[in-house]
């Protein structure tokens, strides 16, 4: 039995678009998706075709391998140049294009460059070969940072000295607040992350409606999950409402995790960090704290080369939902997965290559 199967129903769909359709909204609306997961799902499952011709769905800075910046890839190839180093990463990250390498071509030129489907894997590794400094690439948001933190709190307790972190995690909150602080981004409501929300609970949110006016509910990562989040977004403009819903109700708690978030604030500590296309956002990131010094390659001496981002890549603005993928003029040209020139083509989560992959006629939104 596919347990799926109940949140992809074509007629449950068809009678949600219904709903959304009967909405008498004399303006368009901006509805904006915060994470790579809900991404895929709208460009996979062609939920567009569903809604009012004046609701346009953008994708915002919800995938974490587009968000890393040139310079965290850049200190990596630095640091994979050391003798005796592996870099250990997870599988999106080899392929992202840093200023002017990516790890993958390290690697093809013999730079030890390994993936890993989790940290632990990697801490496994690092146990198993003493005569290897092995260094983790941390990425993600607070979902991830939970489990990275609970592997770094494993090898600081078992004194595993050849382990090594780097850091580009970020925290969603941070981001959000960045980005409807800019005067040219308009977004009417805003899909909001439900695994990220599931350790942060709905509370870290909260500020958006308040400070914003701007409508918000926690999705789930099916097709009738996110058509159910179009039509709460729409119920609220139309009540003149503005709050954070909780449609992931199967998943999410109000209160979050608060396990995992405290195994996040044992290890890691704020700090400032910079996202692809909104450059360093103040307390953005998290980073190991100073007990735990010793880990930290961030600590590590090595010659970085100044960053540089491709010319005529827009990823940046792609993020901020400035503009739509195929707005880039390298978009299904000089830019494809097979020859990506920016990160949200690389990751399954990024809005270029969701749209590549899966809207290869139509690129509109």
């Amino acid at each position: 039995m596919n347990i799926l199967l109940p949140f992809r129903d074509a007629d449950v769909m068809q009678r949600i678009a219904a709903e959304i359709r009967q909405f008498d909204i004399d303006r368009p609306l901006r509805f904006m998706e915060v994470c790579g997961g809900h991404t895929a799902v709208i460009y996979r499952f062609g939920l567009t075709d569903f809604l009012l011709s004046t609701i346009r769905l953008v994708s915002g800075p919800g995938c974490p391998v587009c968000v890393t910046a040139n310079d965290f890839i850049d200190r990596a190839i630095a640091l994979c140049e050391l003798p005796d180093v592996t870099i250990a990463t997870f599988g999106d990250l080899v392929r992202v294009p840093g200023s002017t390498r990516s790890l993958a071509e390290v690697r093809a030129r013999g730079g030890d460059v390994r993936v890993f489907y989790s940290s632990a894997d990697a801490l496994t590794w690092a146990r198993e070969h003493q005569e290897r400094t092995v260094v983790f690439l941390g990425i993600g948001f607070e979902t991830t940072a939970c489990t990275l933190a609970a592997t770094m709190a494993e090898c600081v307790q078992s004194g595993v000295k050849n382990f090594r972190f780097l850091s580009a995690l970020k925290t969603m909150p941070a981001a959000l607040q960045a980005l409807f602080s800019a005067p040219d981004v308009h977004i009417d409501g805003l899909i909001l992350p439900g695994h990220v929300t599931t350790v942060t609970g709905l509370s870290a949110f909260r500020f958006i409606p308040r400070e914003f006016g701007i409508p918000c509910v926690v999705s789930g990562f099916e097709p009738i999950d996110v058509m159910e989040s179009v039509l709460m977004l729409c119920r609220q403009i139309k009540d003149h409402h503005a709050d954070v819903e909780n449609q992931y109700r199967r998943v999410v708690r109000d209160g979050g995790n608060p396990q995992a978030r405290a195994v996040i604030d044992e290890m890691f500590e704020p700090c400032d960090m910079p996202w692809r296309g909104f450059g360093i956002i103040p307390e953005s990131g998290l980073k190991l704290s100073p007990q735990f010094a010793f880990w930290d390659s961030e600590n590590v001496t090595v010659e970085v080369e100044p960053p540089q981002e491709h010319r005529g890549c827009r990823c940046g603005d792609v993020l901020c939902g400035r503009i739509y993928p195929s707005e880039c003029s390298l978009f299904g040209t000089a830019c494809t997965p097979e020859t990506p020139r920016g990160a949200c083509m690389v990751s399954s989560e990024g809005a270029c290559a969701a749209l590549y992959h899966f809207a290869p006629v139509n690129y509109d939104r």
